[in-house]
Parts: C-alpha cells; sequence; structure tokens
C-alpha cells in the first residue's frame, strides 16, 4: 500500500502535463508522458534532486513557498493546490481531526430536510467509508434495484468492488472505482483505523483491483462529473454527479444525481417521479 500520498500526487500531476501547457517545446518523442522531472524543477525554481525527493518520500514536508511554487508548475486548480498544501503539512498520513473518530452515521435535522427538499431528485449522503448514511426516496427508487442499498448499511465501496452486479451497473467501472479509492484516500487513510478496517477487507475481498489502484490513484476524488448508470428496469442513463461537502465535523458529503441530458431526464421522470419543477437536466 502506499504511504507516500504526496509523491504520489506530484508525480501522476507531472505526468497529466503537457510541455506545451506550460510553454515548453514538444521536443522528440517522450518514453513518458507529461513534464520530465528536470522540466517541473525548473519551472518551479528548484532542484531535479529535490523533486526527486519529493516523489520517492525522502521529504515529505516541504515548505509552504515550494508548495506553491509546485502548483503554479503543475497548473493545478484551487482545489488541486488545497489538497497539495494538505499533503505538505502531513495530513495525508494521519494528522486530522477525523482520525480515530467513528464514521459519521447520525444526520443532522436540518441536512435530513435538505435531502426532503430535494425529493425526488435523486440524492444520497456518504461518510468517509462511502457508506449510505441517508438518502432521497428518488435515489432509492434509482438505486435500490440495482442493489446499492443492500447491506446495513449500504457501502458503496463495498457494493463497487465486490458486488458481480456493480460492473453491469456502470458501464465505466474503472472510473468509478478509482473515485471511490480516491474518495476513501482524501483523508488519513490507514491511519484511521476504522478506513484501514475496510481496506483490509477489501483487500482480501477485491484482490488486486483494489489494491492497484490503493498505490496509483491519488486521494483527490472529482467534485463533479458525468456518469452513466445501466437500471435493469429503464436501461443506460446519463447523470452529472455534483458532491457538496458538508462541514468537517459533520465528516459527511451530499451527492446529487442530476439527469445530463433530457432522454435522461424523460426516463427518471417516470422513475423516481419527478415534479414539474424539479431540477433538470444540465
Amino acid at each position: 500500500m502506499s504511504d507516500n500520498e504526496l509523491g504520489l500526487f506530484l508525480r501522476t500531476r507531472r505526468e497529466a502535463v503537457a510541455p506545451v501547457e506550460v510553454g515548453l517545446p514538444a521536443g522528440p518523442r517522450r518514453r513518458t508522458p507529461g513534464l520530465r522531472r528536470s522540466e517541473l524543477a525548473m519551472l518551479a525554481g528548484v532542484s531535479v534532486e529535490y523533486v526527486t525527493r519529493l516523489e520517492q518520500g525522502r521529504d515529505r514536508h516541504p515548505s509552504a513557498g515550494v508548495l506553491s511554487a509546485l502548483a503554479g508548475a503543475l497548473r493545478l486548480t484551487v482545489g488541486e493546490r488545497v489538497h497539495l498544501h494538505r499533503l505538505g503539512k502531513g495530513l495525508g498520513d494521519g494528522v486530522t481531526c477525523t482520525a480515530g473518530a467513528g464514521p459519521a452515521r447520525a444526520v443532522r435535522p436540518t441536512v435530513r430536510a435538505l435531502l426532503d427538499r430535494l425529493e425526488p431528485t435523486p440524492a444520497v449522503l456518504l461518510n468517509r467509508l462511502c457508506e449510505i448514511v441517508a438518502r432521497t426516496e428518488g435515489y432509492a427508487r434509482l438505486a435500490g434495484p440495482l442493489g446499492m442499498l443492500d447491506g446495513d448499511p449500504p457501502s458503496l465501496a463495498r457494493y463497487v468492488f465486490t458486488d458481480e452486479r456493480a460492473r453491469t451497473t456502470h458501464p465505466d467501472w474503472d472510473t468509478v472505482a478509482d473515485e471511490l479509492v480516491a474518495a476513501l484516500k482524501q483523508g488519513p487513510f490507514r491511519s484511521d483505523p476504522h478506513i484501514a478496517a475496510l481496506a483490509d477487507e477489501l483487500t482480501v475481498t477485491a484482490g488486486e483491483a483494489f489494491t492497484r489502484r490503493v498505490k496509483t490513484v491519488p486521494g483527490l476524488p472529482r467534485a463533479s462529473g458525468v456518469a452513466r448508470l445501466v437500471h435493469p428496469e429503464v436501461g443506460e442513463l446519463r447523470l452529472a454527479q455534483e458532491t457538496l461537502e458538508l462541514p468537517a465535523d459533520d465528516d459527511q458529503r451530499l451527492i446529487v444525481h442530476l439527469p445530463a441530458d433530457e432522454a435522461t431526464a424523460a426516463v427518471l421522470d417516470r422513475l423516481t417521479g419527478r415534479r414539474p419543477g424539479a431540477l433538470r437536466a444540465v
């Protein structure tokens, strides 16, 4: 298992940046994608040896100035910059307020009221273990027939990695699996005993499909995107997902599923009983 989240994040972001994006010539055909370490070092104003130490985990706590320089060189988004500084402070290695605290399964009344107001839009509340702690009835009508609500409590991580129905439900299963691992790694990960226990379980039950992603996927899930879902009653749907992080004390996130096209909107109207004026296609 990777315990060098800072190095993993820097390497994957470096490999994702094309030289032309940062004003460098493309040059001859490259053996590896993205920027070379030497190019990142030049752009950030640090030594190649220092970039190497960071990526290899031999230096895990660079200064804020170095992190900002690396973020600028890598053209990171605001969310990616926050994540990088968080990793540089050691928060990706387990120093967080949630480490050791039990997974949040209680739902505040105002959050419950928000879910009620979202009806019949499919929306689900997850804790840091990717357990479903609350959902709209619209989500139940969408996810129930797929088996996603099985278990007590239902777990999206267990469903995706261990339920044979998941690969039919999610045509883009690899992307969904990547996002789930990224979500699990977004906090202290194995320094949190509850997440560590889940990771140990999935290491046994899912094997390489899980462990390979732990080694290669950075802990930065997407906040939004479009996903395909195959429903046994209505066929394929295209859903735009929007993730809303609740305050730190809640330790939960709300995911709202909107129809990504008019065809999906019409199907959801029939499946969930969506009323006129409900959230529409984007």
